[in-house]
């Protein structure tokens, strides 16, 4: 009996995340175990769009869970955006005779995605990206990673700032979403956190915190801020010398936390993530992205996974406030 799915594709695309990497592994040794040709397309849309193309093999992407980065490589396209763009995309998995596309990315590689899916091809999505801010997903690659590097790096500095009795500012990465700050800023006992998602009262949320810790004994503090926070680090910064007097000092820990060998839950997850992937387009499923609900492996729709919301976790975000005395 003819397979339905013969030959696919896998990209990544969008920023790169820890455990990208166990992804593809995943999903090239899943369509081998289920007689599947893997085609490894280079650069995400770009590469798509140029026939930027590798073959995938078993040994090709042996030891490559335990790599940062992504051995496909990521980018940005411009090109993707126009109609034309999209159609040598599409004259591209013509060609080399692709019945289907994994992408791993984040929202945008799934808008992308549903854009090749209304065109006829079958697509499934992975969620990657550091920040954890898909919405169908409770948890998505390189977001456990990012984390604990940013937090090997924040406990680094408390050294210093113990040392000097000084304030640091921390930027991490969440442009629009705070889930790395909150979590981190929890992990590591932070004076206070400031996310995108809530509008920063520099009194109660900041000031405050750091007079009840100076009253408490303390004489260094910690800030933890999403790099989406209104102002940044630096106006953060400013307005702590302002108003308390402290030396401030800022530290922007910017791409290190994308970088890195990914942790044992991105691996797990990566490679779950990327079995179900192969497993849905064997099953003669299209148009869908693989999430998590909790421990559970699930798939959406990706049109309705768009349309969804996802805010902070509130119960990470109260625990936050009652340890940071913020009322």
């Amino acid at each position: 009996m003819e397979k339905s799915v013969r030959r696919i594709g896998v990209f990544t695309s969008g920023g790169d995340a820890p455990g990208m990497n166990a992804a593809i592994r995943s999903v090239v040794r899943t369509a081998l175990h289920m007689g599947i040709e893997c085609i490894g397309i280079r650069r995400g849309y770009h590469g798509l769009i140029n026939g930027d193309f590798v073959p995938l093999t078993f040994e090709s992407v042996s030891g490559l869970s335990r790599k940062g980065g992504t051995m496909l490589y990521s980018a940005r396209s411009e090109d993707f955006k126009s109609q034309l763009g999209r159609e040598r995309a599409v004259a591209t998995c013509k060609l080399l005779g692709l019945d289907a596309l994994v992408g791993i990315g984040g929202d945008g590689t799934f808008r992308g995605l549903l854009t090749l899916a209304q065109q006829g091809l079958s697509v499934i999505g992975i969620p990657g990206t550091i920040d954890n801010d898909i919405a169908c997903s409770t948890y998505t690659i390189g977001y456990d990673t990012a984390c604990n590097t940013a937090l090997e790096s924040i406990d680094k500095l408390r050294d210093t700032m113990q040392s000097h009795e000084r304030c640091s500012v921390v930027e991490v990465m969440g442009r629009h979403a705070g889930h790395v700050a909150l979590n981190v800023g929890v992990a590591c006992g932070a004076t206070a956190v400031l996310v995108p998602e809530q509008k920063v009262d520099y009194e109660n949320d900041l000031m405050e915190p750091i007079r009840r810790s100076r009253l408490a004994g303390r004489t260094h503090f910690m800030i933890i801020v999403a790099e989406g926070v209104e102002g940044g680090a630096y106006e953060v910064a400013k307005q702590i010398n302002e108003a308390t007097s402290l030396d401030t000092r800022v530290t922007i820990l910017g791409h290190v936390q994308r970088g890195g060998a990914p942790t044992v839950r991105d691996r797990i997850a990566a490679t779950y993530m990327g079995y179900e992937a192969v497993r849905l387009l064997a099953e003669g499923k299209t148009c869908r992205v693989v999430a998590m609900d909790g421990e559970s492996y699930v798939d959406y729709d990706i049109e309705e996974a768009l349309k969804m919301h996802k805010g902070l976790d509130q119960q990470t975000y109260t625990v936050m406030r009652a340890l940071t005395g913020v009322q």
